[in-house]
């Protein structure tokens, strides 16, 4: 269909929308279908793919729209409608369809279809209408007791607290009508209620809302008289019509007592009311009278009067320390013309301790701006106080060793860099990373990890000075910050040498890891801060840096930072954008290799990448081709090789002369581990239209050092498609026989190193000649890779190996010479 409807660049998108996705040819053909269309329908992609969609039509299609949407794509035209399908077992549902027409240079070249089943849509939206009338009229205009009526005034709903101040069970007051005797309702002048005043019947009556309506009411339990601020809405149709009646009471009776209370009452409950938070109080400066709340009395684990209620009383249980700072403020707000204040002090609990308190305060004033009244609350901030303290460790500290983490350790840096140069003495930043510790967390799990993270963590603290400051960066990974370490270079140096390797032999003690015996190794990275050193972070770029040398060097090891590791990363890194550079550009090529049989015919080929670098020349594979895994480089640059070698496969298979060969591509063990490894290859290969059987992909050992049974799967999933697989390196790295019979190999390439060792001794020509008979036992082809001499190739034949690779028969040279040689 061309590029447009390219599957390859879109498989990955489509494969994670919702809606189902269909792809047809302009014969309406289908040629692609996405996993949620088969979840809709049940049909897949086998079921339909050089078919038409009539399939998921039946005998109560309705034939009008099926006419529309064929009278719509045959004029090239959208279509878009609902339509009742059928899925492959034969049920029913409506189809929310939208078809595409796709163009390419004006020339209809397919369409895109789009499905949604529609009939769970209009269930989920009648069932939310529902949902969100009862929940609009039971919770949005709560306030406390709430009841719910019909348009008959039948009561249907009731919750807990309406249910208290009633003095009614639910099972009682639920199909009740506001005419029930057991209501006894009555006015605020104390009158009996007549019913058309009633809240719902006011409500129905006039169908607009009634707010803050106040009204007496007998509990039916104990015929206390309470008093509640009604609110009543009414639910109307789209006539106007009411159907429903939510009536939400709050209990102000305490309000109503405190209406005829005296001046002075009415004075603290105003105040009170504006300070309302926690632990009320109030204290009248002019009868110098206190009152603390019950709350006040909690918050100090006290019973309420335990101690004598005086203006002293708060003083007396305040901490010391606070004392002066407290009073001096308090006399300042008292003698402005500030309305209200906020201070911040510590009050003895009954045990001895003390709670933090903020206290919020509003003061009243005469006529003349005296203070006569100071009313507020204590508000607790124990809890807060713990969320700041648990904030800054989260902020600042690792949740698993409980080590400073990298901010704190940047901020101490940074500190100690920024003392003035003739009092700071030198100091060094160690940074520490675990070898293999992937390894252990892959193998043995993440549980297991920790573990180790936290002896070490033990550990490393015996190996630093109570003035260090030792963090976990991250991972594995540990800095130790050395200060103090005196003004002479060398000295400071070999101090902070000492340190790391004291480190390193203590942390490479035996481990006991959930009854598992455990040994690791660490790298150790070094860095030296002085007044040449700018910022703290380049101190840790530097320690890093010397910790990846370290590395480098074989782990278990000590590097110091110089400016020689930086010039080499440099230069790693200008390789390293060079290479994304030219990967970009495709300006990479491909060589080829001959692979011949027994006869001397050309029956395959391996590709080999090369770079001409355009000023340094030939960049050999064993330079750039590490670079490219450490970096991620490797799977981009993996894939286009394997593309790029199927377009060869795929344009070969079009001439007799060609059509025979097979092409090796190498695959890194990054590139295997990759989650869409296996689908990438199909998708190639369904792209570039090349024959799976001539692709053989060479992997290596290593790729089964870890997780062996799921690579072994990703083989074989790629082997039911006819992809061949070759091991190669076979015998150099990590060998198991074990392994070896379960793995879908097609091929054992025979390292060259063994091939060369025929002519130099019989320890090299046994181990070929064991391969040989390995691989045979197993049914297995082999490939002997770096022949160079007839009587390599002698050897090799009279022992059964019947494929061969070397400069015998030719080096790895462009495509064109290649095809020279095959004329």
């Amino acid at each position: 269909m061309g590029s447009a409807m390219d599957l390859g660049s879109i498989t990955p998108i489509l494969s994670t929308v919702s809606d189902g996705i269909v792809l047809a040819d302009a014969e309406r053909r289908v040629t692609y279908v996405n996993q949620s269309f088969t979840d809709i329908t049940g049909f897949t992609g086998a079921d339909l793919l050089g078919r038409t969609c009539s399939m998921l039509q039946g005998p109560d299609t309705d034939p009008d729209t099926v006419r529309a949407m064929r009278a719509a794509m045959d004029a090239g035209k959208p279509f878009s409608g609902e339509i009742l399908n059928y899925t492959k077992t034969g049920e029913t549902f409506w189809n929310e369809l939208t078809v595409t027409p796709v163009f390419e240079q004006g020339v209809l070249s397919g369409f895109l279809g789009i499905t949604r089943d529609s009939s769970a849509r209009r269930q989920a939206m009648e069932v939310q209408a529902s949902r969100e009338r009862l929940y609009r009229f039971l919770f949005e205009h709560v306030q406390a007791g709430i009841v719910l009526h019909r348009a008959d005034t039948e009561i249907i709903y009731a919750n807990q607290t309406a249910l208290q101040l009633l003095g009614m069970s639910y099972d009682a007051l639920l199909g009740a009508f506001y005419t029930d005797e057991r209501f006894d309702f009555i006015r605020e002048d104390g009158s009996p209620m007549p019913l058309e005043e009633f809240p719902v019947a006011r409500v129905l009556t006039s169908r607009v809302a009634l707010g803050n309506y106040v009204i007496g009411l007998r509990r039916c339990s104990d015929h206390r008289l309470v008093w509640v601020m009604c609110n009543a809405i009414p639910n109307l149709d789209e006539k106007g019509e009411p159907t429903e009646v939510v009536v939400s009471f709050t209990d102000i009776t305490a309000m109503k007592l405190a209406e005829h209370a005296a001046r002075k009452s009415e004075e603290r409950l105003s105040l009170m009311l504006r300070g309302a938070n926690d632990a009320a109080w109030d204290w009248d400066l002019v009868n110098d009278e206190l009152y603390y709340s019950p709350r006040w009395w909690q918050m100090l684990d006290l019973e309420p009067g335990a101690l004598p209620v005086d203006s002293q009383l708060w003083k007396r249980r305040m901490h010391p320390d606070d004392m002066d700072r407290v009073l001096a403020a308090y006399e300042g707000f008292l003698a402005g013309d500030t309305e209200s204040y906020e201070l911040e002090f510590r009050l003895q609990h009954r045990e001895g301790h003390y709670v933090p308190v903020l206290s919020r305060g509003f003061i009243l004033r005469d006529a003349g701006g005296r203070p006569t009244r100071v009313s507020g609350t204590n508000t607790d901030l124990t809890e807060r106080k713990r969320s700041e303290q648990q904030i800054h460790r989260l902020a600042y500290y690792d949740m698993l060793t409980g080590l400073p983490n990298r901010r704190l350790l940047m901020e101490r840096l940074g500190q100690i860099l920024a003392m003035p140069a003739d009092v700071r003495e030198l100091g060094a930043m160690l940074f520490v990373d675990i070898d293999n510790f992937k390894l252990l967390n892959d193998t043995m799990g993440h549980e297991v990890g920790d573990l180790l993270l936290k002896q070490v963590t033990r550990r490393l603290h015996a190996c630093v000075r109570g003035q260090d400051v030792l963090g976990r960066l991250g991972g594995d990974e540990f800095a130790a910050l050395l200060d103090g370490l005196g003004r002479d270079r060398e000295a400071a140096l070999g101090r902070a040498e000492a340190v790391a390797h004291k480190m390193r032999d203590v942390l490479a003690l035996p481990y006991t890891l959930d009854g598992i015996d455990y040994r690791c190794t660490v790298s150790v990275g070094i860095a030296l801060f002085d007044e040449s050193v700018r910022g703290a972070e380049n101190t840790l770029k530097h320690a890093d840096l010397a910790m990846y040398h370290a590395k480098a060097a074989g782990k278990n090891t000590l590097r110091v930072y110089d400016e020689a590791m930086q010039a080499a990363m440099q230069q790693r890194l200008a390789l390293e954008h060079d290479l994304r550079t030219d990967l970009q550009a495709r300006r990479l090529s491909l060589h080829f290799q001959p692979q011949v049989d027994s006869e001397g015919r050309t029956v395959s080929a391996e590709v080999m990448l090369r770079w001409k670098h355009p000023s340094r020349g030939d960049v050999p594979p064993s330079q750039f081709i590490p670079l490219a895994e450490a970096t991620g480089l490797i799977l981009p640059l993996g894939e286009w090789v394997l593309e790029t070698a199927c377009r060869q496969l795929a344009s070969w298979a079009r001439h007799p002369r060609t059509a025979g060969l097979s092409l090796s591509v190498n695959a890194s063990v990054r590139q295997f581990h990759d989650p869409g490894f296996v689908q990438g290859v199909l998708d190639v290969l369904e792209r570039t239209g090349a024959n799976p059987s001539r692709l053989v992909i060479e992997v290596t050992e290593s790729l089964f050092a870890e997780n062996v049974d799921e690579m072994i799967d990703r083989m074989a999933r790629l082997r039911e498609r006819g992809v061949r697989f070759a091991l190669d390196d076979f015998g150099t790295g990590y060998s198991s026989l074990s392994y070896l019979q379960r793995m879908p190999l097609d091929e054992i390439k025979i390292d060259r190193s063994f091939v060369q060792g025929i002519n130099h001794g019989e320890h090299g020509a046994t181990i070929t000649r064991m391969i040989i008979s390995l691989a045979d036992n197993l049914g297995i082809k082999t490939v002997a890779e770096g022949v160079e001499t007839a009587e390599q190739r002698d050897f090799l034949y009279r022992h059964g190996c019947r494929h061969y690779q070397g400069y015998l028969f030719g080096e790895a040279v462009p495509l064109e010479a290649f095809e020279a040689r095959l004329a």
